[in-house]
């Protein structure tokens, strides 16, 4: 049972991320491919924090997780934490990262939350930081658009919009992958 969530998770994260396609999120920028399949959006602004291009990938029917990414940048002194996620189209919400642990790909979650630093920006996507939509209760469909709220220790609450893409939307590739 295990094997069989753990797949239906790679699906909704997508599998074709290379390990060296990863950061962590924490980079001061995004890499060209992420760039290219971002399109212009409205940043939402929340305290210090710049919320950009927030999207989640389109699911298979009956898949139980679905991914979200975004990037968020603090543009004050004092680094907030990004502490909860929630959405009504999924049974709860997780902040998750992937990290490479010798050659196995492993992903977990963050139950402390993810810290955005003060003058930093990071940037939630496939293959490092990211948003678990678990227990969905319908199929996420690419083209239509699920409500998302983010709660951070100090900005607040916001609900954004994420606009559902394909399936491998982000895509970078994984090759060996564990959950936590």
């Amino acid at each position: 049972m295990k094997r069989f969530l753990t797949a239906l998770a790679l699906v909704a994260l997508g599998t074709t991320a290379q390990a060296s396609d990863m950061d962590h999120g924490s980079n001061h920028g995004m890499d060209h491919e992420t760039m290219a399949e971002q399109p212009m959006a409205m940043t939402t602004t929340l305290g210090d924090l710049a919320l950009e291009a927030p999207y989640a990938r389109a699911t298979l029917p009956n898949a139980p997780v679905g991914g979200g990414f975004l990037t968020i940048t603090n543009t004050g002194d004092t680094p907030d934490r990004l502490t909860a996620v929630e959405t009504s189209v999924a049974g709860r919400g997780e902040i998750h990262e992937m990290v490479m642990k010798g050659d196995v790909m492993m992903m977990s979650a963050l139950p402390d939350g993810l810290e955005i630093p003060a003058g930093e920006t990071i940037v939630l996507k496939p293959g490092g930081y990211h948003l678990m939509f678990m227990d969905l209760k319908e199929p996420l469909s690419e083209g239509e658009t699920v409500t998302v709220t983010l709660t951070f220790e100090t900005a607040g609450t916001v609900d954004l919009p994420f606009d559902i893409r394909a399936v491998n939307a982000g895509a970078g590739g994984h090759s060996h992958m564990k959950m936590d």
